[in-house]
């Protein structure tokens, strides 16, 4: 069944939402993902956290169900119980189906041991012990090569930033992780959530229609940098007033990045971004010029081919009325919405794709942790 105004091929999609609430969640997206099927097996993939925040914790879901080993988490700021709790429920989320647990020893998720440390420099987390060889570091400090890096020393062999980069070679899953060097890349960046929805987008409008030039706009959800009510926030005034009660023009390196991962798109795409008061699920708004006039319809019947084809389980499609809610906890990078997206020409369009900003990221961070040791 479609709401689509526009005359176009009707699809039929049935997918549910991934299940880790105990609500389970439904809604019609093309392109359901299916990289955990890709696999034959996931080896001995062993994968330690650094950082057990919105991102730490939302990653060792997607590990779980992606039937990957977590060996070892380290917080400096939680003990073992209230690690088992922050895990165990989550007010957006929803509560962890099965059993959850911490004591001395460490975290127990359903009968499995994972080690808990509270090392506050990553130079002396025993990951090498604890048989971790690829490290998450999600604590949104250590986002540098040379800072990261510690986690060599520890014995890791690889690091995930799960934050962009200033230095760290950046790869999103489905525009570039083939330039993935295994010789040499022993740190790398996942991108942010924004650059993982955008840049897949802007990739399938450029490979087919090309940019000229484009306007990104986020209108992301709340994070855990902002402030409940106003509070100080020297180097971004806006920034410090509360996030429940306003809606916060920000500034974004989104855009910026894809042309680092996209590099035929340096210099042809910015962007901006608006923080409003809800809770999770994000939306890109892309207005771009295009090279290659054509029909609102046909760019839609493109997007939808490569959700379907290459890009399926990165890239969704939808023709529904959806919200906000109806992506919590999708796991794909970016999910477009054609009856959202308008047309002015045929070279002059604004589409509009949604994204987890928590879930569906975490998820491509394991994916390429995936991807490397496949490499």
């Amino acid at each position: 069944m479609s709401t689509s105004s526009r005359p176009g091929p009707k699809i039929e999609r049935y997918v549910a939402i991934t299940p880790l609430t105990a609500v389970s969640r439904r809604t019609k997206v093309a392109g359901r993902s299916t990289m955990a099927a890709r696999a034959s097996s996931n080896g001995n993939i062993r994968i330690g956290i650094n950082g057990f925040g919105r991102i730490g914790r939302l990653v060792l879901r997607a590990a779980l169900k992606k039937g990957i080993e977590v060996v070892g988490i380290n917080d400096p700021f939680i003990d073992n119980d209230y690690t088992a709790y922050m895990f165990k429920y989550d007010s957006t989320h929803g509560r962890y189906p099965g059993e959850v647990y911490g004591n001395s020893e460490g975290l127990f998720i359903d009968g499995k041991k994972i080690q808990s440390y509270s090392m506050k420099e990553p130079s002396e987390i025993p990951w090498g012990d604890m048989g971790a060889d690829y490290v998450v570091e999600s604590t949104g400090v250590f986002t540098t090569i040379d800072k990261a890096s510690s986690h060599l020393k520890g014995g890791a062999k690889k690091v995930v930033i799960s934050a962009p980069s200033a230095d760290a070679p950046m790869f999103v899953m489905g525009v570039n992780e083939e330039k993935y060097d295994p010789k040499k890349d022993d740190i790398v960046s996942n991108a942010s959530c924004t650059t993982n929805c955008l840049a897949p987008l802007a990739k399938v409008v450029h490979e087919n229609y090309g940019i000229e030039e484009a306007l990104m706009t986020t209108v992301h959800a709340t994070t855990a940098t902002q402030k409940t009510v106003d509070g100080p926030s020297k180097k971004d005034w806006r920034g410090g007033r509360g996030a429940g009660a306003n809606i916060i023009p920000s500034s974004t390196g989104a855009a910026k990045a894809v042309g680092k991962v996209l590099p035929e798109l340096n210099g042809k795409l910015t962007g901006m971004a608006f923080r409003v008061p809800t809770a999770d699920v994000s939306v890109v708004d892309l207005t771009a010029r295009l090279s290659k006039g054509a029909p609102y319809e046909e760019i839609m019947a493109t997007l939808k081919a490569a959700s379907e084809g290459p890009m399926k389980g990165i890239l969704g499609y939808t023709d529904e009325a959806v919200v906000s809610t109806d992506f919590t906890t999708d796991d794909h990078s970016s999910i477009v919405d054609a009856t959202a997206g308008i047309q002015l020409s045929p070279n002059f369009v604004k589409l509009v794709s949604w994204y987890d900003n928590e879930y569906g990221y975490s998820t491509r961070v394991v994916d390429l942790i995936k991807h490397m040791a496949a490499a």
